[in-house]
């Protein structure tokens, strides 16, 4: 029998147009509007047919229409200036990051960051995300290729990705897992820097070596490695574990993160990249931390202890999760079947591994948990939003219950969104003429962006106006789409494309449909809604959009129940629920909608990005003052479901926030847009537009969180690499054996007595002494921080705002004591208090609370 032949055809470009190959291949397209103007010029049915797969388009157009293009002078033009735009990103080298190193003396920022995640959300013809997180993900690195960062991305290249979403005739979500074809897709094999051959690294599973391939994705002058095991070297069943995200039960979870994790450490050692800093984006590759300290262990020569103080403060770890629910966990069997060999290879116990996922170390019984190895091995920790800060230190405190809650030692980098994928191309042309070309530098400064109050009220508007036609138009070819597929009459289908009006206020809710985010909210009244909505002088509409997860039924009923209600004679015409939501169906509601809503149950929207998208195209944010909506509104801004208040109950809570919800659209929102001037505009509306947009682009932008991301953990991190790995690792043996030395000794550490030498009556304006008398244990003085902690108290004793002072060592009041001592300023009359806090002190220590060691 002949053997089965397997070759891949390219595209057959004519000599002129060679150059739209790299600019297909390279992500940078994907925010660039000229480029993508280029690729639909092409042909511009095709584009939408390919779902702007510009690999796809140059593959299936028509030679015939290539070669047309190819004596086309205008269309030759555009090209080249794409190309060119494209070169002088790509070969700039006067980045951002360029000119920070530069300022800094260029020694203290990492050579090289890798950030891992389960999904990357890029593009939606590169389908190997999921939602909020993906897309997150996918910003980052668009915003460290225009930082000029030197970052690498690592993930998995998912056969199926995640499921396209269809609805039955009776609204049910039903899921697809259509094949995707790689060599449709941006990417290439990632070469061997030795030989320039595939790049193939071993992942071990019980009993066995997993083979997975490297894949590698331009993003601007980011690379992105993917590995893939649908390989034929593997067993069947090992195909099939980067098959689909979030796919399959616990173990398939296990095997995809002991992939991602070990797997992606190997694929960076393979392509020959030297990590200074590791960022985990969600728990699901924190078995990178285990395979660098393995790799310490044997190549290093150090101990585990030694190892684990070399990775943790080179580790970086953000949390999205405000539920524990929503964090992975696995039964101790299942982790003993799969890593007691590996525990083996770094010489510990199956039990000291289990033990850094687990709360209490001890209990054998407890199930080992991503988050908590994750927390573990990383001195950078950060939540993604303030107020998920807060819910993440008072979920994590029992790994540090030395601490009260607030000084649990995980901060909050809050979430942003990428200008440049998400900003309509209107709206950016209109930035072009108003703002200058400075918004579009690498990290603008905020007065620029104040110049869009600048903007004519008319010219504003109008850009909307546009938008939101755009929008109604492109839900009613979905919607035709939807029932021509389940064989509706030729009436119902020409029904269907009257469906909206351009000209009604429009709400867009689109996210993923889980319980607390009370899709139904709006529903608790429906007749109350149905006037709303069908008011004769002042209509309304909403647009749904959104996915449940697979195995979430309660999910899939919201959905359910929303297509019943959008079938109702009342609520025909003004609510839609559009199928299949992914990042080209985001970007037309963020661009189109007049009012983005978001209804979580507070406080379990970690951080809301959709919102900041709606909000950057000028829609007005209308939501519960959870997530990143809490730091950002004031009035002005938008408006507020409630003021952050504390229910008895979640039946409470939905009553109050829908009555509440219900007054604001009827009392304030429909008003404010309805009220137009001679000229037609409602200068009130945009109004609050411009100052939303002003106020909230230049915060909320993922530039801003890419800083911060540099400044307050990378930078630090990168610092302590040399100190750690010199001599040997000399600095990483140091750390560890003061730590044991802590371990030693810190149950003798004691305060014995702290004095306040403020007078019988301190008054404001006035500084008094703070002393702390202090048996160190054996310890030096230097090798302790002591810290006074103080400020106002509220009427139950607690600090309503705190301030901390460093006390300096004085002279020994004994042989066994030495006193700690400062100056504290009274600022505020009333009740103030005043506690000292102890904690080790190394020069390599960078995480002082993280320890666990507190006085």
């Amino acid at each position: 029998m002949a053997k089965f032949i397997r070759l891949v055809i390219h595209a057959n470009l004519p000599e002129e147009l060679q150059p739209l190959d790299p600019i297909a291949r390279n992500l940078r397209w994907c925010w660039d509007h000229e480029a993508i103007d280029l690729f639909r010029r092409i042909d511009p049915d095709l584009w939408e047919e390919v779902g702007h797969n510009p690999i796809r388009l140059l593959g299936e157009v028509k030679q015939r229409i290539l070669v047309r293009l190819a004596g086309d002078d205008a269309f030759l033009a555009h090209m080249e200036r794409v190309s060119e735009r494209l070169r002088r990103y790509l070969e700039h080298q006067d980045t951002w990051y360029a000119r920070v190193q530069k300022n800094d003396g260029g020694n203290d920022g990492p050579e090289w960051v890798a950030y891992f995640s389960m999904e990357f959300g890029l593009a939606e013809s590169l389908p190997i995300y999921s939602g909020g997180l993906g897309v997150l993900a996918g910003d980052f690195l668009k915003s460290n290729s225009d930082l000029g960062i030197p970052l690498v991305g690592v993930g998995l290249l998912y056969q199926q990705g995640y499921f396209q979403q269809y609805l039955n005739s009776d609204g049910w979500q039903q899921e697809e897992y259509p094949d995707l074809s790689f060599t449709e897709l941006p990417i290439r094999p990632a070469a061997s820097p030795e030989d320039g051959g595939p790049v193939v690294v071993q992942v071990p599973l019980p009993g066995r070596q997993l083979q997975a391939r490297v894949w590698e994705a331009a993003v601007g002058r980011v690379r992105l490695f993917l590995l893939d095991t649908n390989i034929e070297q593997n067993l069947p069943e090992d195909r099939t574990i980067s098959f689909k995200l979030y796919g399959g039960d616990r173990e398939l979870r296990l095997r995809q993160e002991i992939l991602l994790g070990i797997g992606g450490v190997r694929a960076l050692v393979a392509m020959g990249r030297e990590v200074d800093v590791f960022h985990m984006n969600e728990g699901h590759s924190a078995f990178l931390s285990l395979e660098r300290i393995r790799r310490l262990m044997v190549g290093g020569k150090l101990t585990f202890a030694e190892a684990r103080e070399a990775v943790r403060a080179t580790s970086v770890f953000t949390t999205h999760t405000p539920v524990p629910a929503g964090n992975d966990y696995f039964e101790p069997g299942l982790i003993t079947r799969y890593l007691a060999d590996y525990a083996g290879e770094m010489g510990l116990e199956l039990e000291e591994l289990m033990g850094l996922g687990r709360l209490d170390p001890a209990n054998q019984g407890e199930r080992f948990c991503m988050t908590v190895l994750a927390l573990k091995c990383s001195a950078h920790r950060n939540a993604v939003s303030r107020l998920h800060g807060v819910v993440s230190r008072e979920m994590w405190r029992g790994l540090w219950p030395e601490h009260e809650a607030e000084e649990v030692p995980i901060g909050h980098v809050t979430n942003g969104v990428h200008l440049g994928t998400w900003v309509n191309k209107d709206l950016s042309s209109l930035f072009d003429s108003y703002l200058g070309p400075a918004w579009r530098e690498d990290l603008p400064h905020p007065e620029v962006w104040e110049r869009i109050r600048a903007i004519p009220n008319i010219e504003i508007w109008r850009s909307h106006e546009r938008r939101r036609e755009r929008l109604v138009g492109f839900a009613r070819q979905r919607l035709a789409e939807y029932y021509h597929k389940r064989g509706a009459s030729a009436a119902t289908i020409s029904d269907v494309t009257e469906v909206l009006d351009s000209r009604v206020l429009t709400i867009g809710f689109a996210r993923r449909f889980a319980t607390y985010k009370r899709a139904d909210l709006l529903f608790s009244d429906p007749d109350r809604l149905a006037r709303i909505l069908g008011n004769r002088e002042r209509p309304v509409q909403i647009i749904f959009a959104g996915k449940a997860h697979p195995r979430d039924d309660a999910g899939k009923k919201l959905i359910q129940r929303i297509m019943h209600f959008a079938r109702e004679t009342r609520f025909w015409s003004r609510i839609v629920f559009l199928e299949n939501y992914d990042m080209n169906t985001a970007r037309r509601l963020v661009q189109g909608c007049d009012i983005w809503l978001n209804l979580p149950r507070r406080p379990m929207e970690a951080s809301g990005t959709s919102g900041m998208k709606a909000v950057f195209n000028g829609a007005l944010h209308l939501s519960v003052l959870d997530g990143w909506w809490a730091e950002a509104w004031r009035p002005g801004l938008g408006w507020a479901v409630g003021r952050g208040e504390v229910y008895a109950g979640p039946e409470i809570q939905d009553r109050v926030e829908a009555s509440a919800l219900y007054d604001l659209l009827e009392r304030d929102v429909v008003p404010l847009f309805y009220d137009l001037s001679d000229t037609g505009i409602p200068r009130g509306w945009v109004e609050m537009m411009k100052e939303s947009m002003a106020t909230l682009i230049p915060t909320f932008s993922t530039a801003r969180m890419v800083e911060e991301y540099l400044v307050h953990f990378y930078k630090p991190a990168a610092s302590l690499v040399h100190q750690l790995s010199r001599d040997s690792y000399q600095g990483a043996r140091e750390l560890a054996g003061f730590r044991q030395r802590v371990e030693s000794t810190w149950d003798k550490v004691k305060v014995e007595e702290v004095l306040c030498r403020a007078g019988a009556l301190p008054r404001v304006g006035e500084h008094f002494a703070v002393e702390a008398n202090m048996d160190l244990g054996g310890l030096k003085p230097e090798e302790v921080t002591v810290e006074a902690i103080y400020g106002p108290l509220d009427p139950h004793g607690r600090f309503r705002e705190k301030y901390s002072l460093l006390l300096e060592p004085g002279e020994k009041r004994s042989p066994r004591l030495t006193t700690f001592g400062g100056r504290i300023e009274a600022r505020w009359s009333g009740p103030f208090g005043v506690k000292v806090m102890v904690t080790p002190n190394h020069p390599l220590l960078c995480d002082r609370k993280g320890w666990g060691f507190v006085q």
